[in-house]
């Protein structure tokens, strides 16, 4: 008996081979034309027919069908797929199933069809077996190349996507190769599959038979569950970079005898964004559009995309950032005339603006041979002349002015509201150009400590109490006030320590102790002690409360057993009709409502308010502060450091032992020291 995948020569040329109808997915050449006959009757002229004679033209294939690679030496951008997929076949450790992902046009199919044609290829003598080099001669080759191979199916999960397509497979599966040496099963958008199709297939898929292959595709790899990649090798196939896309058209359009300008091949590998295919059918198109024997120019490509020239972006981003507003509106003008979408235009300059930024941060980027000359050049010497925080703030305008553009019924006059405010943005000085001015910094003066510890000129404290200060938006702010007037730089307040388990906690001073001391543990509890009870009497292993009707009736009861539990001393908690204290949450609005109050007297922050009309202090941070906003507890109304009573009015922005509180502008920078 003779086993099927045991395929002599004499075998294969039984095999009937069916006549080709047209071309195969790999592009193989066209069949040979067949001569007109003769016809007695004339016929209607159409597109399509010939002249008396002549041969009839064959169906035009596209340049992404034409040009499909047909082996793995053919597959450009992916060295790490085909490195791995050589030693696979090399060392016979080719996987059952594989599952390649990425996006539109990389070559997912393709290479699945790649590896389809190398698990089965015989070799020219039809005694080879699997190889990373199909011969592309022999009959399994020839046959999967027609796209008429028995055991090599591709289905279309978006269109075969339920638990009965599935179950086919299930049961084809279960038969032996009828031709060659694998079945391979190949799912391109595996992704659409049903979730009751993924879990019917699970079974096969982690043990198939041994003569079967799973070959999946995909681009949204998210969408398939984790059960199935578990039991397949995952390939991520990368975008092509820009340089390789434009090798490899140039070489397209040297076989197809094209001249093609090098800018124009650029565009088309920038508009591709990686992808194959998409750059190939805009080739196609492009070299479709001048007249035969014509070059095809940059200018038409940009036509043909609905680009706006690079030139003209950079006129553009010149005359914003000069706030220009005729020339700029001029040049919106000039892009309209020429078809340019108006949303186009604006990420265009996005797109310049990230350039521009990255010359800025990495001087050295200005001689990479990938950046077009126009933008090496002119956006370089541009560059010079602008700031990170300006680009910063071109980048935020013109992002969302993209989305406005998309939202609005008249994208023009959308899009050249967006060039205005970004020209007179241009126009308004940078945060840290307004400290200098109100400081009276010299323009080159760093803002910030020194090195080692040094103290931080006045210019750093004015740049806390401006970014303390929002315009239309809170803001995260760096201030902290303290009493007697200067900002200083603040951290962030400590988070309470973490709770451990293996020694007793230190028994609480404070009632604030014994309030921390349920964060984490008592979240209920913890939010009662905030919110909902007044202090009346502290002292170590007692405490006398008043309870609002909120707070539960076992609140004592479970305050008295954590602190059992975490000081390992007994406590004894009552509850009282006294008055006592605000509670803690009340304490806190107090304590940030004063702070507020005073850092909005401060000169400082006045002449911040005047210089951004409708700005707002939204907070006020100290450092010297505990979770809930309060000082410490010797810093409370009372006594100060020094004993001497403490006024009402600075309950909150007490000034922690050796800082130096509010300073006037005139003050000397030395006495700002930090210990």
């Amino acid at each position: 008996m003779t086993s099927d995948t045991d395929l002599s020569p004499e075998t294969s040329d039984e095999l009937p081979e069916p006549p080709m109808e047209g071309p195969g997915l790999f592009g193989d050449p066209d069949p040979a034309p067949v001569p007109a006959a003769a016809s007695p009757a004339p016929v209607p002229a159409s597109p399509s027919s010939a002249t008396p004679g002549a041969e009839p033209s064959q169906p035009y294939r596209v340049l992404a069908r034409k040009y499909r690679p047909q082996d793995f030496n053919d597959l450009i951008g992916q060295e790490a797929l085909v490195r791995t997929l050589r030693n696979a076949f090399a060392q016979n450790r080719v996987a059952h199933a594989f599952m390649l992902t990425g996006v539109r046009g990389v070559g997912k199919t393709t290479t699945a069809r790649i590896i389809a044609r190398a698990l089965n290829c015989i070799g020219p003598d039809g005694k080879g077996g699997p190889t990373a080099d199909p011969c592309g001669v022999c009959p399994e080759c020839r046959a999967i190349l027609a796209d008429r191979h028995p055991d090599v199916m591709e289905l279309d999960a978006a269109s075969n996507n339920s638990v009965d397509n599935v179950r086919e497979i299930r049961e084809a599966v279960r038969f032996r190769p009828s031709q060659g040496r694998f079945k391979v099963y190949i799912l391109d958008e595996v992704h659409m599959l049903s979730g009751a199709a993924f879990n019917a297939l699970l079974k096969t898929l982690e043990e198939p038979p041994p003569q079967v292959k799973f070959l999946f595709a995909t681009t949204e790899i998210r969408k398939v569950p984790a059960t199935i990649l578990s039991r397949c090798q995952r390939f991520d196939l990368r975008r092509v970079p820009q340089e390789v896309l434009r090798a490899h058209f140039a070489g397209i359009a040297e076989k197809e005898g094209a001249s093609i300008e090098p800018e124009a091949l650029a565009m088309i590998a920038r508009a591709a964004d990686g992808s194959v295919r998409d750059g190939l059918s805009l080739l196609d198109q492009a070299i479709a559009m001048p007249t035969e024997g014509g070059v095809v120019t940059a200018e038409g490509v940009r036509d043909m995309l609905g680009l706006a020239d690079r030139a003209l972006v950079l006129d553009l981003m010149e005359a914003a950032m000069r706030g220009d507003l005729p020339g700029l509106l001029a040049g919106m003008d000039r892009a309209h005339e020429r078809g340019a979408d108006p949303g186009v235009v604006l990420a265009d300059m996005a797109e310049l603006t990230h350039t521009l930024t990255r010359f800025r941060a990495v001087p050295g980027l200005r001689n990479d041979p990938s950046i077009p000359e126009t933008e090496r050049v002119r956006g370089g010497a541009l560059a010079e002349t602008l700031t990170i925080p300006v680009l910063g703030r071109a980048w935020q305008v013109l992002l969302r002015g993209i989305g406005e553009v998309a939202e609005s019924p008249d994208r023009r006059a959308a899009a050249e509201m967006v060039l205005i405010r970004l020209a007179h943005l241009a126009e308004m000085p940078t945060p840290g150009e307004i400290v200098r001015r109100l400081s009276g910094a010299p323009a080159g003066q760093a803002s910030g400590p020194g090195p080692r510890g040094a103290a931080p000129a006045p210019i750093g404290a004015m740049a806390s109490a401006v970014a303390t200060t929002s315009i239309g938006a809170p803001s995260g702010g760096g201030l902290r006030a303290v009493a007697g007037g200067a900002p200083v730089m603040a951290e962030a307040a400590p988070a309470m320590p973490p709770v451990t388990e293996a020694a007793p906690a230190p028994s609480p001073t404070t009632f604030r102790e014994v309030v921390a001391l349920a964060s984490g543990r008592k979240p209920m509890l913890h939010a009662h002690l905030v919110h909902s009870v007044h202090l009346v009497k502290f002292a170590e292993g007692r405490i006398e409360l008043r309870t609002r009707p909120d707070a539960p009736r076992d609140l004592a009861g479970q305050l008295t057993a954590l602190l059992q539990e975490t000081t390992g001393a007994r406590w004894t908690v009552s509850l009282s009709n006294a008055p006592g204290e605000p509670t803690i949450a009340e304490q806190s609005r107090e304590a940030k409502a004063a702070r507020l109050e005073v850092a909005g007297t401060h000169p400082l922050v006045l002449a911040v308010m005047q210089a951004f009309p409708g700005a707002q202090i939204r907070e006020v941070r100290d450092a010297n502060l505990d979770a809930y906003g309060l000082p410490p507890p010797e810093l409370l109304p009372g006594l100060a450091n020094d004993g001497e009573p403490v006024e009402e009015d600075e309950v909150g922005y007490l000034p922690a032992e050796g800082d130096p509180g509010f300073a006037p502008l005139d003050a000397e920078p030395a006495g700002m020291d930090r210990p």
